[in-house]
């Protein structure tokens, strides 16, 4: 009893330490928060604050020290660590309200830097605050391009879009029509009201209610009577906003990475066009639309879902027509989970937004700079293309925007500056049509190929093998999913029938044979040129055995020659693998019942493409197998004197498979290997019977399978009873 009477005394004892402990730290927690409600009530943002929500209408400005005492000290806030939101809201609403007239609203509005977000109804209290009719058109002007700066950091848009068709009305107005309409096209969805646009057909054709009228075709189109063309100027203008850098600090002091990244309202430099900078290639930060406060009150079946807040892509199937897309559309591309709902969902609007983002970003920075355009070593550029590539990559097309900038930038592009990425989107362009082909793409390339280095000959080379790969597995998609109805996809506004696709194709293989011939004198016939024009035909060889394209189209002998009298050996194997496939091509096409079986279509190959295939076989039979070269009928002559001065024995057999300069150093290894004892060395002997078999296996196990599937398939041999020479024939 006595050790439990001690317990209990100890525990009394712990419990009434506890209670002193607590009341004496519940005191502290008071002290320290009336503490802090006497420094509140003394700090000057706070009474500066109290003073603009307090302040009565009608109070006069001139001479008041206090209003001018206060409304610096808010701008000193707000220029160097931002506003949060209930200042937002306090001052904003003091501005709108006109309570001390218009002379302070302009100032106030100026100094408007949020920290964090901007309460969505303050937003919508200023909008009502403009159909009072008692401020000046240039406040409502300055207020409207505040709301497009910071309009990714409103917390919420639901209530903005309530009020879509009250912020429409707006549009009549001349000075305010072109920064409504920038607001309507962020605010626009598929349920907005869209009966308000046929408004527009008075109002003119100006570029920003085309942009509008875009998105609105895309949702209604049957409301939408007006042709939109499909290359427009930037719709909305590089608005000056005086608030870009003062908000871009705020938020790297902040250490916030957000909608500072304005894309569409960006500050010009006017004081030194040639030290600007890229602020439009930075990609914007994919963020949240709406704050988690908004998303709670709505209910769970109609809540939008922020894409930055899915991380898996079973997550965005799961919310596939529950995205809320960011205004900033630019940041799309730094987000493959983004990427991957494009392809997926194919979202009309959101590929109109973001084809509209990158088109400005082209013509601001690239077409339309000061200093002529991104210098050579701007990192910005660099990585803005590479991100853009990347994203074309991933989706296995272009952007409309992209090529609308290539056609002019190629005009004023030297061929060095961003080489790669250039390159890179132009291979990813879209079929043009060829009545505009040679405008838009050969002229500009023209100028720049002849003017410009082997290397860049050789990158334009691949660049329009990549071009023509990409069309026509484009066409093996989609003529066997349409059944020949190749129209491009929606969203292009380019219709194309087959036969204007096969006359794009030619056009460009055309080109390229153009380029090709002359390159390669211009070079010498410098092999790794040769190289990739020897890549882009073996693709053309292939235009109808792999992609279903019904064409037949051959190299020009400014190709053909240069790459059958080559020094290396694998650019002659290249030569008789194209050869082969036009073989296979050829003996298909007289066949055309089983080449389009999908289509009603016969495969008619022309006489020209007939003779100028044959003719090239006759060539090569007879310069590598017939040792008949420089004959009557070759393509290549020469006179008999001639030949008979060069004192070359038996000039005929130059070019057969023994004596060819690619070939003679495995004629000499054969020779050795199969008389190791003879001192004399006569490479006709390789021509006898066994010799030439064994000779024929051993070059074909050196790899050369483009050779071997052109003999097997062009030519067949027999022996001589009388001499055991070979004698060989055309199949």
């Amino acid at each position: 009893m006595a050790a439990t009477q001690n317990l209990s005394d100890s525990d009394q004892s712990s419990v009434s330490d506890q209670s002193a402990s607590s009341r004496s730290g519940n005191r502290s927690i008071r002290v320290a928060e009336k503490e802090r409600r006497k420094n509140e009530a003394e700090d000057p943002f706070v009474l500066a604050l109290k003073y603009f929500s307090d302040v009565e209408a009608g109070t006069p400005v001139l001479g008041n020290d206090e209003l001018e005492k206060n409304l610096v000290q808010v701008e000193k806030v707000a220029y160097s660590q931002g506003l949060p939101p209930e200042a937002v809201s306090i001052m904003l609403e003091f501005a709108m309200s006109l309570r001390m007239g218009t002379s302070p609203c302009v100032r106030v509005l100026k100094c408007l830097i949020p920290a964090s977000v901007v309460p969505q109804e303050a937003v919508v209290r200023a909008v009502v605050w403009l159909s009072v009719g008692k401020m000046p058109i240039s406040t409502q002007v300055l207020f409207i391009k505040w709301v497009l700066t910071v309009f990714d950091m409103i917390d919420a848009k639901d209530q903005l879009r309530a009020i879509y068709g009250f912020i429409f009305n707006f549009v009549t107005d001349e000075n305010l029509c072109p920064f409504i309409c920038h607001l309507l096209y962020l605010l626009t969805r598929k349920e907005s009201d869209g009966t308000d646009c046929l408004l527009f057909s008075s109002q003119g054709r100006q570029p920003f209610l085309l942009h509008l009228l875009s998105l609105y075709k895309v949702f209604c189109p049957e409301l939408v009577t007006l042709s939109i063309p499909s290359r427009m100027k930037s719709g909305f203008r590089n608005h000056i906003s005086p608030w870009q850098s003062a908000l871009i600090a705020v938020q790297k002091r902040n250490g916030l990475q957000g909608a500072s990244s304005m894309s569409l309202v960006t500050n010009k430099d006017k004081t030194n066009p040639r030290k600007r900078k890229h602020c439009h290639l930075e990609f914007p930060a994919l963020i949240p639309a709406l704050n988690k406060e908004a998303q709670s009150e709505q209910s769970s079946s109609r809540r939008m879902v922020p894409l930055v807040e899915l991380h898996s892509f079973a997550q965005l199937l799961e919310n596939m027509h529950r995205i809320e897309l960011p205004a900033q559309m630019g940041s799309l591309l730094g987000s493959s989970l983004a990427l991957q709902y494009l392809d997926c969902v194919q979202d009309e609007s959101a590929l109109l937004r973001l084809n509209f983002w990158l088109g400005y970003a082209f013509h601001e920075e690239f077409l339309f700079c000061g200093d002529g355009g991104p210098s050579q070593t701007s990192e910005e550029a660099l990585q803005f293309l590479n991100k853009l590539l990347s994203a074309q990559h991933f989706l296995q097309e272009g952007f409309s925007s992209s090529e609308v900038f290539l056609y002019k930038f190629l005009n004023v592009w030297d061929g060095s500056l961003l080489r790669p990425q250039i390159l890179g989107l132009l291979s990813n362009i879209p079929v043009v049509p060829s009545s505009q082909i040679r405008t838009l793409l050969f002229e500009p390339l023209m100028q720049l190929f002849f003017t410009s280095s082997l290397f860049f000959k050789c990158g334009l080379m691949e660049c329009l093998n990549n071009m023509l790969l990409k069309w026509l597995t484009w066409h093996s998609i989609y003529a066997l999913e349409d059944d020949l109805d190749i129209s491009l996809n929606s969203h292009t506004s380019i219709n194309m029938t087959l036969s204007g696709f096969k006359d794009s194709v030619m056009e460009l293989i055309h080109f390229v044979g153009r380029l090709a011939s002359v390159g390669l004198q211009l070079e010498g016939c410098h092999c790794l040129l040769l190289s990739f024009v020897l890549d882009f035909y073996e693709t053309v060889c292939d235009t109808f055995l792999k992609y279903g394209l019904p064409l037949i189209v051959m190299p020009p002998a400014g190709v053909f020659y240069p790459a059958l009298f080559a020094t290396d050996p694998v650019s002659v194997d290249r030569l008789a693998y194209i050869m082969h496939r036009w073989v296979l091509s050829t003996s298909m096409g007289s066949c055309h019942k089983l080449i389009l079986m999908h289509t009603l279509q016969a495969f008619h190959i022309s006489r020209q493409t007939f003779r100028e295939f044959n003719h090239y076989v006759v060539i090569m039979v007879n310069c590598l197998w017939n040792s008949r070269m420089f004959y009557p009928g070759m393509g290549v002559q020469l006179g008999e004197e001639l030949l008979l001065k060069s004192n070359v024995p038996q000039y005929g057999s130059s070019f057969d498979l023994v004596h060819h300069p690619a070939f003679m150093s495995y004629a000499v290894n054969f020779h050795q290997k199969c008389w190791p004892g003879k001192k004399d060395m006569d490479l006709n002997s390789i021509k006898h019977s066994k010799p030439w078999n064994w000779y024929l296996e051993y070059l074909f196990t050196q790899g050369y399978d483009g050779l071997k599937h052109f003999v097997q398939s062009n030519i067949s041999w027999q022996l001589k009873a009388d001499d055991g020479q070979v004698d060989a024939q055309r199949r």
